[in-house]
């Protein structure tokens, strides 16, 4: 090995653990890791593979040369994290054995098995992953990833998620520094996203990173209510100017949210079953999980946790003006939810655009949301007692209730404009790429906040700051 950090001009560069704080960003070693990952990444097909007969692909010798890099990196880093010590451990003989095999498909099961960040929930806690992994909403290839992160466990989360809300697997987590894989809109760390040889029978953990959620509110909210000329009660406008206090609504939003894909009515194929279903199902089931996070947060703001009013403005103000112009229009499920709310508030009198300004009712935000929660919970209910494409239906008369179909929609006009005789899953073939158009309205946000949307990428709470300062 030391052969080979000389060649690669970083023999010494790297002291021991122990000779530094405990940050891991602020170790020598870390940005040797960092560098390494990226010129792996360089090298990678979409696969997570290296084509080292490729017309101009790497030596051999010098993909090796790297992933040692990152393997040293790896060992001088884990004296600061004993509590993956058994993670880094198995991730070293993934690295190694990846390499003697010639880089072809990577697969990291045994260092996805070992890494088990649900077991130690502690606040603050460091965590150093490095995986070959696609991000979600970030880079469709499974790269090899290099991150540090913080658990987010404040004592007062622990205690609602140990008496009401128990989700044993959900890791509330912040960004310390990460590879470019994550310098994009990924706001997760899902085991699923992993390159292995065979999917685990069941997943122990997934992450959310509040940081980047609580700043990428911030900052569109902000862009938003000044836009829309909305006039803001004084704790609203405290909390979008705290970045601490958005997180902490962010990471109990994201709990309850979490923990409602496998909770309530569900019908016999729930969401979290793989299954091709048209784009509007996903998008009741991603609100519906949004709303009873919301519905949650009125209870506890009446029991007078502070968070549970936040958690209602972020889910009003997230939804309503982040969700419904980010992303393209094709079959864009959080969109189409995020429309659906402000649909339904606004035929229900809570929101109103008047005099080029929208007015917000906040006094009856809560009851009127908590009826459309309802009447989604009720198709739910409903459903165990249909017909799949029956229950398709359903909710797109729930859909399409408040939003305007597409003129040129063959589901708008029934199952008599289909082809019934065919399996369900092929009458997804004739749904819309934009099944519910942007409204009017949202047209003209959408183009006044397009810049900040954009500027929204790579966003942590450090960054966010350093651009209001």
């Amino acid at each position: 090995m030391t052969e080979i950090l000389v060649q690669a001009g970083v023999e010494g560069n790297i002291p021991s653990a122990g000779t530094v704080g405990d940050r891991v960003v602020e170790h020598p070693a870390w940005p040797v890791l960092k560098d390494a990952v990226e010129q792996i990444r360089g090298w990678q097909s979409a696969d997570g593979s290296i084509d080292l007969r490729a017309e101009a692909a790497p030596a051999r010798r010098a993909v090796a040369a790297a992933v040692e890099r990152v393997i040293s990196a790896v060992e001088r880093l884990a004296p600061l994290l004993p509590h993956d010590a058994a993670y880094h451990e198995a991730l070293v003989r993934d690295l190694r054995r990846w390499s003697d095999d010639g880089f072809g498909v990577p697969d990291f099961l045994d260092s996805l098995l070992a890494f088990q960040p649900a077991a130690r929930r502690e606040d603050g806690l460091q965590h150093l992953v490095v995986f070959p992994m696609y991000t979600q909403n970030g880079n469709p290839d499974r790269n090899l990833e290099a991150l540090v992160l913080r658990m987010v466990w404040p004592d007062w989360l622990a205690e609602l998620e140990a008496t009401r809300y128990d989700n044993p697997l959900f890791c509330g987590i912040t960004f310390e520094d990460f590879t470019s894989g994550y310098d994009t809109n990924s706001a997760v760390l899902f085991p699923e996203t992993i390159a292995v040889r065979e999917a685990p029978e069941r997943f122990s953990w997934g992450g959310i990173f509040c940081d980047r959620e609580a700043a990428r509110f911030r900052r569109v909210s902000k862009a938003a209510v000044d836009v829309l000329g909305l006039e803001l009660p004084d704790d609203i406008q405290e909390m979008i100017g705290d970045q601490e206090r958005c997180q902490q609504a962010f990471v109990l939003w994201d709990m309850i949210h979490d923990r409602t894909h496998s909770h309530g009515d569900l019908p016999f194929d729930p969401f979290m079953i793989k299954q091709r279903q048209p784009f509007w199902m996903y998008g009741l089931e991603e609100l519906r999980c949004d709303l009873t996070a919301f519905k949650e947060a009125v209870k506890l703001g009446a029991e007078g946790v502070a968070q549970g009013r936040d958690v209602q403005y972020a889910v009003l103000f997230d939804r309503m003006f982040r969700f419904p112009v980010t992303g393209d229009r094709v079959k864009n499920y959080d969109g189409l939810g995020g429309q659906l709310l402000f649909a339904y508030l606004h035929q229900h009198d809570v929101v109103r655009w008047t005099d080029n300004k929208l007015h917000i009712d906040f006094e009856r935000a809560p009851e009127v949301t908590n009826q459309l929660c309802a009447e989604i919970e009720k198709l739910y209910r409903d459903g165990i007692d249909r017909p799949k494409l029956v229950h398709w239906f359903a909710a797109y008369e729930l859909v399409s209730t408040y939003l305007s179909p597409h003129p040129g929609s063959r589901w708008a006009k029934g199952p008599d404009a289909l082809d019934v005789s065919k399996p369900p899953r092929k009458l997804v073939d004739d749904v819309l790429a934009d099944e519910f158009p942007l409204s009017m309205f949202y047209e003209a946000l959408a183009k006044k906040l397009k810049k900040t949307i954009a500027s929204t990428k790579g966003i942590t709470a450090t960054s966010s700051a350093q651009v209001a300062a």
